[in-house]
């Protein structure tokens, strides 16, 4: 028990505490001019806009909720919508503290109020995140390909600024020990492949639920209709990030080319921290900033600080609004999905699906 909850820990501190960092930096790198451009930018914004992107992302989650339907029936599953809904909340909302740990929870919380498996439903979410890579990865693709030359030059930007330094002669190893770790996570894993037959079986068990619900994709009775909310669902995401641009002047006008490159390094962003805390406004940032001024040789020192600081508002804004509308939602669906199972029923299920 102990193990895990330190384990826990590091996973949810370590993000946590460079997300901190991040939003320190985020406003300690701008100068006092710039500071003062960023403060105007926020208060003079136009907060429609913002509220219009918030209304298009619950659209999204409440489409990834009624989409979930297509995979849990085939199984055999019929569940409410809103009892989908609250879960899918839930897990953003846990994800905010616990990276990754959202996908575990939103299983639970369906096992919960309907009684669906935790290994079954546990399947139906990783081949959503299956698709949702797909999808991301496609529109990286097409951004790559109406501005290949700006994908290059701001993917070298974000290396330079975010990727690890090399270590100083004499510091202490930490690529090692890491590796070290990772190493003795992986022959353990084996040992208990090749040596424990029981502990075999029930992983195997585990897996074959989970593959279940892989396939469930494929055996849905109405596979347009996933794909079509597959495709709403990323449309309203790029969307929800775009429309705030039109809340600044300085930004109104922003080409779709950078809107495009802004989402796809916004989305890179929520993958390095809980949430994207600090790293999503930075990155969005560097873009908004890349396509201000960035192409502007005889740019002034003023109009860097002010685009700087416009980069900077934008992207706080967006993360601001989403993060707090996402904890909203997810406190909300804590309170209002129904606890048909009890707790322990709830943790028993979870236990006999990781060991069936």
């Amino acid at each position: 028990m102990f193990k895990f909850s330190v384990l826990g820990l590091i996973k949810t501190v370590l993000p946590l505490g460079l997300g901190v960092y991040l939003i320190w930096y985020f406003f300690s790198s701008m100068s006092e001019e710039a500071l003062q451009y960023f403060y105007k930018a926020v208060r003079e914004a136009n907060y429609f806009w913002i509220i219009l992107a918030l209304f298009l992302s619950f659209l999204a989650y409440a489409s990834r909720a009624y989409r979930w339907r297509y995979v849990l029936e085939p199984m055999g599953y019929k569940t409410k919508f809103w009892n989908r809904y609250h879960a899918v909340m839930i897990g953003y909302i846990v994800n905010l503290t616990i990276p990754r740990a959202g996908e575990a929870s939103r299983s639970a919380m369906l096992y919960r109020s309907d009684g669906v498996p935790f290994s079954k439903s546990f399947g139906t979410i990783i081949a959503e995140r299956a698709v949702d890579l797909v999808m991301l990865v496609g529109i990286a693709c097409i951004t790559f390909y109406i501005s290949s030359d700006d994908f290059g030059i701001i993917y070298e930007q974000i290396k330079t600024n975010f990727s690890p330094k090399d270590a100083e002669p004499g510091a202490f190893p930490w690529k090692l020990v890491i590796y070290g770790v990772l190493a003795t996570l992986f022959v353990t894993f084996i040992g208990f492949m090749v040596f424990s037959i029981k502990w075999r079986s029930k992983l195997l068990g585990f897996a074959k639920d989970v593959f279940a619900g892989l396939i469930s994709i494929f055996r849905s009775k109405n596979p347009l209709g996933y794909i079509g909310h597959t495709f709403f669902i990323w449309a309203a995401y790029v969307a929800y990030f775009a429309i705030p641009f039109l809340s600044m002047e300085e930004t109104k006008d922003f080409p779709i080319e950078g809107i495009m490159l802004g989402f796809i390094a916004g989305s890179l962003g929520i993958t390095f921290t809980n949430g994207g805390i600090g790293t999503f406004p930075l990155l969005v940032a560097l873009v908004v900033v890349f396509f201000l001024v960035g192409k502007d040789p005889n740019a002034t020192e003023d109009a860097k600080n002010h685009a700087y600081a416009v980069g900077n508002a934008i992207g706080m804004i967006i993360w601001v609004s989403q993060t707090l509308m996402l904890i909203f939602l997810g406190l909300l669906s804590l309170v209002l999905l129904p606890k048909n199972y009890s707790k322990e029923n709830v943790e028993a299920e979870i236990l006999e699906g990781q060991n069936s």
